[in-house]
């Protein structure tokens, strides 16, 4: 690698970074923008402005500069033009403007070139000649970079608000069209500098595939924004570098190690990477069907008490998929083999199993009372979503419903882990109770010694509403809210239980 020594290589070099890094940062408001049709139209559309600079001033890197930036805006103007008042298809529109102007540029440069002594290649503005770079390009490209750095920094906010949140913008006095226009011309000054680079055909992918790849990678912009830099850094470094070794043309070996990239990102992305994303729908799978055997298994038999044979049956599971899953629920403590064909759910796959037909009963009751579907249409969309119910969504439902103790078939439901089974809110005004020694927690014991609700004594639900139950404890009236309500655990009276019977006709 001794020809990096060279001046050329060098130039090369610097060139190639300051456009990887400048696309990256400009791409990521393009992808996000849907604004990449664009970028390739602009592309294309800046040959015109390129061929009208090199009649009237030459061979100029800036006259070639102002040119393309120029024949950008007109593209860009038309575009717009087109879209808004002849009514045509935004991507039509986009269509129909750049393919004529570059089919334009390159009949102005075939033209131009059959003048003896004119050097104006085509191929170098289409896939570029970064091994070709002047001091006068270098120059223009760095002043390029640090104006769409600069202008990324300065106008962050306005950028950010007219790309996620236009309405808002416009509410807040940013004029969205204006800064459209603005990323047009910094689109149009990036597609320019990138010329000599990696081409007008080429600098698309300069612009759309590190961002796109950052876009997989991260989710907040400003991470996307470096992400998409350094991607763009990576991808011009590494082709330059390639295409000196192999010999080959650099602009299109960028745009190869930038689609390499991508491609890696798309496979092993912790969020969206297609490789983990397929292991995390086994194991969705995988949990759907354990769920499903839970599930199942205390529908049998509320004990919990069953044969594999039962199971089998309502479940139409292949018996080697069947054992495997039992195996999982084995080691995880949730049931145990009584036989050889004989399973016992244990306390905690008790519990799993009652949280799930918890979650499916609740949910078809709000189907039919919230949504307005019938009894015969809740049962299959139940069972696709009780696997993705949440424990605090489950709670927010069953408060809605106004704590439901019956599905719309009739079936009980199940009451939530850890919560009273016998609650003082389920009970009707003029039901008489006990509270009962034994409460969830130490909180709620404390509760009702505050406000004077003592175990064993007799009470009358005198009223109740949607916030507060009015209770009588010896003719002395006691509010209490809805909330704590639920929590307190109570024996009718005159049961077994009853604290007030002797103790020979309790039941311990």
């Amino acid at each position: 690698m001794d020809i990096l020594g060279e001046v050329w290589a060098i130039r090369a070099l610097l060139a190639s970074v300051m456009v990887g890094v400048m696309c990256g940062i400009l791409g990521c408001f393009i992808v996000l923008r849907n604004m990449a049709m664009i970028g390739d139209a602009l592309s294309h559309a800046v040959l015109p402005g390129i061929v009208i600079a090199f009649i009237f001033v030459g061979y100029s890197a800036m006259g070639f500069f102002v040119g393309a930036v120029t024949a950008g805006l007109v593209a860009a103007v038309a575009i717009t033009w087109i879209q808004q008042r002849v009514k045509t298809k935004n991507d039509a529109a986009i269509g129909i403007v750049f393919t004529a102007m570059f089919a334009i540029g390159v009949i102005g440069i075939s033209w131009i070139s059959k003048e003896q002594g004119v050097h104006l290649d085509l191929k170098d503005f289409l896939f570029g000649n970064v091994l070709g770079v002047s001091d006068e390009d270098l120059y223009l490209t760095f002043g390029v970079t640090l104006v769409v750095i600069f202008s990324v920094i300065a106008f962050y906010r306005y950028l950010f608000l007219s790309t996620f949140q236009p309405v808002i913008a416009d509410a807040m006095g940013i004029s969205t069209r204006m800064i459209h226009y603005f990323v047009m011309l910094l689109l149009s000054f990036a597609v320019v500098a990138s010329l000599r680079t990696v081409g007008v055909i080429l600098v698309v992918a300069m612009l759309i595939t590190p961002a796109s790849t950052a876009l997989l990678l991260s989710e907040r912009l400003k991470q996307v924004v470096f992400l998409s830099a350094l991607i763009g850094f990576l991808s011009a470094v590494l082709g330059l570098l390639a295409a000196i070794y192999w010999e080959t043309t650099p602009g299109p070996a960028m745009t190869v190690v930038a689609t390499l990239i991508y491609l890696i990102a798309a496979l092993l992305s912790p969020k969206k990477g297609l490789i983990l994303n397929f292991f995390r729908r086994r194991k969705l799978h995988r949990r759907i069907r354990l769920e499903d055997i839970l599930k199942q298994s205390i529908r049998i038999s509320p004990n919990g008490s069953l044969t594999l044979d039962k199971l089998n049956d309502r479940l139409e599971m292949e018996k080697p998929e069947m054992k495997r899953l039992l195996k999982i629920l084995q080691k995880n403590k949730y049931l145990t083999w009584k036989g050889k064909n004989k399973l016992q759910l244990l306390p905690p796959g008790i519990e799993e199993a009652n949280r799930l037909v918890r979650a499916h009963r609740l949910w078809e009751t709000y189907l039919v009372n919230e949504v307005g579907l019938t009894q015969e249409q809740i049962h299959a969309e139940a069972e696709k979503y009780e696997h993705f119910l949440t424990d605090d969504l489950l709670d927010e439902v069953d408060e809605r419903l106004g704590f439901p103790r019956q599905d719309p078939h009739g079936s009980p439901i199940p009451h939530k882990r850890g919560s009273t089974p016998n609650s003082l809110y389920h009970l009707d005004v003029g039901s008489e109770l006990i509270i009962a020694e034994e409460q969830v927690n130490a909180g709620i014991k404390a509760s009702l010694w505050k406000i004077g609700l003592m175990p064993g004594r007799l009470i009358r639900i005198a009223a109740k509403d949607q916030e507060t139950l009015l209770l009588l404890v010896d003719e002395k009236e006691i509010k209490i809210t809805r909330e704590l309500a639920r929590e307190i655990n109570i024996i009718p009276p005159h049961s077994p239980s009853d604290p007030r019977l002797p103790d020979d006709q309790k039941v311990h």
